[in-house]
């Protein structure tokens, strides 16, 4: 063999290493040694890939909607909880305010139940009820009804004919909830 001979077989061969290591495939030899080339893609098989690429496309974009979509439901849910968690932990300050009201306003002297300056008071105990319903803060029906512990409180239970055995029968302190959610559930003395 002749020195070019074998230079051109290294060259080659050098040639088809390199193309391995770049991912290429190696150009197959013919029989004259020469690279066979390929026939260029039809129209049709063009037009398959444009459509294939255009329908990954579309889902793709239809997936980053849907992610879009959800992500603004997440952060609104996550607004609205912030929102009443804190409008629970005020009210929650503003609850022992309405209860000394109630005890003072059942505790009432007879003497001074005539006076003009408890009406002022009362106007203000009205008040204070009207903020918490302009909140969505209701207090929690619980006379007569059965004992719920996600709603109740109980402190003890005590015989009695006016109502059926497992139903509150005295409220000691008043529950609120906004919503579903349970502020402060009502002391209650259960039936037994």
């Amino acid at each position: 063999m002749s020195e070019e001979k074998v230079a051109e077989e290294i060259q080659e061969d050098a040639a088809e290493a390199e193309a391995v290591e770049n991912g290429q495939a190696a150009p197959e030899s013919t029989e004259n040694g020469e690279a066979e080339e390929q026939a260029p893609p039809t129209v049709e098989e063009q037009l398959d890939a444009a459509l294939a690429e255009a329908a990954d496309f579309k889902d793709r974009w239809m997936r980053s909607q849907a992610e879009f979509a959800n992500a603004r439901k997440r952060m609104e849910k996550q607004r609205l909880d912030t929102y009443t968690n804190a409008t629970a932990s005020v009210m929650d300050k503003l609850l022992p305010i309405v209860d000394d009201f109630e005890r003072a306003m059942e505790n009432l002297p007879e003497e001074i139940s005539e006076n003009s300056w408890l009406e002022g008071i009362q106007l203000m105990q009205r008040k204070l009820l009207n903020t918490l319903e302009n909140f969505n803060v209701i207090a929690i029906e619980a006379l007569g009804e059965p004992f719920d512990p996600n709603l109740h409180e109980a402190v003890t239970q005590e015989p009695t004919d006016e109502f059926e055995s497992g139903a509150v029968c005295r409220v000691l302190q008043t529950g609120y909830k906004i919503g579903d959610r349970v502020i402060r559930p009502s002391l209650v003395v259960v039936a037994a």
